[in-house]
C-alpha cells in the first residue's frame, strides 16, 4: 500500500460538512447582541470620542471610574436632549384616573 500525499487527503464526507455547518449556526446563534442602551452619564476623557463612554448609570458609578484618571463625567447628550416620554394613561369605563 502506498502512502502518498493523495492517500493522505480525503475528501470530506457528508456528514462531516453537516457537523460543520451545524457547528457554525450554534455559534452564530449563541452570539447574542450587545445591549443598545443609553445610559445618563458619560465618562469623558482624551481616550475617548465624543460623547464619551456612556454606560453609567448613576453619577457616583462615573465618578468611581473617573477617580485618579484624568476623565469627568457628564451628562449624556443622546439621553438629555431626547425627547420626554408621553404618559400613558389608562381609561376606566370612558374616564381618566
Amino acid at each position: 500500500m502506498k502512502y502518498g500525499l493523495k492517500t493522505m487527503i480525503r475528501r470530506p464526507t457528508g456528514a462531516a460538512i453537516a457537523l460543520a455547518a451545524a457547528m457554525v449556526a450554534g455559534g452564530l446563534l449563541a452570539a447574542a447582541p450587545a445591549e443598545a442602551r443609553d445610559y445618563p452619564y458619560c465618562l469623558t476623557s482624551p481616550g475617548y470620542g465624543y460623547p464619551g463612554d456612556c454606560s453609567y448609570a448613576t453619577y457616583n458609578q462615573c465618578r468611581v471610574a473617573a477617580s485618579g484618571r484624568l476623565a469627568d463625567c457628564s451628562v449624556n447628550p443622546r439621553v438629555s436632549f431626547r425627547e420626554p416620554r408621553r404618559r400613558d394613561y389608562r381609561t376606566y369605563g370612558g374616564d381618566r384616573w
